[in-house]
């Protein structure tokens, strides 16, 4: 593992080391980097989970992460919309406001 800072080891490395070494091994190093889901794919997968499992926490960063890997605000929009058919009005409105925090910053 490089030395480099990663978001995992500036975010929580200094109180669980071990889980942001497994985090940017295995997660960001492995699962991100199978090539068989592309990134966008990948992200937008990431945010319709997390909207669908109310993790307010961590929809921002990967908002932000999907956009980087090409999703337009407006996919994530539709995305969040339609997971509210599945998973529900509130998780949908909740991430709603986080998603206009992110794009309001873009």
């Amino acid at each position: 593992m490089t030395d480099e800072p990663t978001n995992a080891r500036d975010t929580f490395g200094d109180i669980a080391p071990k889980l942001a070494e497994i985090t940017d091994k295995v997660l960001f190093g492995d699962v991100w980097a199978d090539d068989t889901l592309s990134p966008r794919d990948r992200s937008l997968v990431t945010i319709t989970n997390l909207v669908a499992l109310y993790r307010h926490n961590e929809l921002g960063f990967h908002l932000k992460k999907g956009m980087e890997n090409g999703l337009t605000q407006d996919e994530i929009i539709a995305a969040i919309t339609h997971t509210a058919f599945y998973a529900g009005w509130p998780t949908a409105m909740t991430a709603i406001q986080t998603a206009r925090e992110v794009f309001k910053d873009n």
